[in-house]
Parts: structure tokens; C-alpha cells; sequence
């Protein structure tokens, strides 16, 4: 099963959400359109949402707000800026984590509000890394990314892209050394002992 990946209710178009709810609006989510992505981008960000660190995200878009794209962009920060990033309403969304299941944003956000005792208006980021205002159209109007800031360009400067990559390569050793523990539990390795001479 993979977290935000959805698809709109009307055309069954996909989108991967970014954001489940926003500040003060929690009817209204913000859902990246995969189809008119370029091929490199749409690679980039299947790739994400398919990692551990995506799938760990509370909002997906925090994971965004810390990657790259091929060009050294960052994600959150491009695809906002580049109009990737649509508000829809939450019952308007349809979320599909498998093939088999399908279920409507606004009735998953009152699941996981119910589940942790809280209500759908405290599901939004209210501050943190990743901030999103939202106007009344149907875009996202300004979006800040405070822990990795980006030259007037928009493209990162060589210390953040190998902050970004120290961060990637911690994620994937953490990655890697739980897949080897799952691996020994199911068949563990034989050690080589020396023979005597």
C-alpha cells in the first residue's frame, strides 16, 4: 500500500496529495497533477513517494520541501512556482493506496482525526518546515520552505544539495540495515569460521 497517491473523483486523473488539509481551511487539500509533469519530474517524484522517507511523511509535502529534482531544484519549492500544485476540495479526492481500495480524502482525514483524538482542522501543519497559504482559487498562492532556502534562481547551492545527499544517504543505510535484519530473521546468513591447520 503507498500513502498520498490519489486521483481526482470527476476524471480519475492522478495526483499525489501533498497536503492533506490546510491551516484554517480543512475542507481543501493540495494535490500535485502527475500527467503534466515532464518525464524527469514525474521519475523524481513516483521515486519519492516510493521511498521510506515519503512513505514516513506525515504530509507528503514535508519530504518534497528536503528533495531535489535532476536539475538541483527543489521540489516543493519548483512544482509550486511551475503551477504543479492544485487546491481541491478533500471530497473531491479520491485515495487509492492499492489497486483494490478507494477512499475519499475527507473521509480518511476524519479517520486519523478520530484516531488521534483531535479535530480535522488540527491535522494541518500549522507551522514547522513547510508552510502553505491558500487562495480561494483553485492554486496554492505562496508557498515558504524555512530549513532549506534556495538562491533567487530557485536552484540550491552546492552545501544544500549535499545536505540533501547526507540526508538521502542516511535515509537509505537506515534503509538498508533494516531490509538486512528482515533478511537474517528470514534466513539467516552462514558464517564462515576458519579451519584449523
Amino acid at each position: 500500500m503507498l500513502k498520498h497517491v490519489g486521483r481526482i473523483k470527476t476524471n480519475k486523473r492522478k495526483v499525489i496529495v501533498a497536503y492533506r488539509t490546510l491551516p484554517n481551511d480543512p475542507n481543501h487539500c493540495v494535490v500535485v497533477t502527475t500527467e503534466n509533469l515532464e518525464a524527469a519530474d514525474h521519475d523524481f517524484l513516483i521515486k519519492l513517494v516510493e521511498s521510506n522517507s515519503g512513505q514516513v511523511a506525515y504530509e507528503f509535502a514535508e519530504a518534497m520541501a528536503r528533495s531535489t529534482l535532476s536539475d538541483g531544484s527543489n521540489m516543493l519549492a519548483r512544482f509550486h512556482t511551475t503551477g504543479k500544485m492544485v487546491r481541491f476540495p478533500t471530497d473531491q479526492i479520491e485515495m487509492t493506496p492499492d489497486t483494490n481500495t478507494v477512499i475519499m480524502l475527507n473521509e480518511l482525514n476524519q479517520i486519523v482525526a478520530e484516531q488521534k483524538g483531535i479535530s480535522i482542522e488540527d491535522l494541518a501543519i500549522k507551522d514547522s518546515s513547510t508552510t502553505v497559504t491558500a487562495t480561494k482559487q483553485d492554486t496554492v498562492s505562496e508557498v515558504v520552505e524555512n530549513p532549506t532556502p534556495t538562491q533567487n534562481d530557485g536552484v540550491l547551492t552546492d552545501e544544500q544539495i549535499a545536505a540533501n545527499y547526507r540526508s538521502q544517504a542516511d535515509t537509505m543505510f537506515k534503509e538498508a540495515k533494516r531490509l538486512r535484519d528482515e533478511a537474517e530473521k528470514l534466513a539467516p546468513s552462514k558464517k564462515k569460521t576458519k579451519e584449523s591447520v
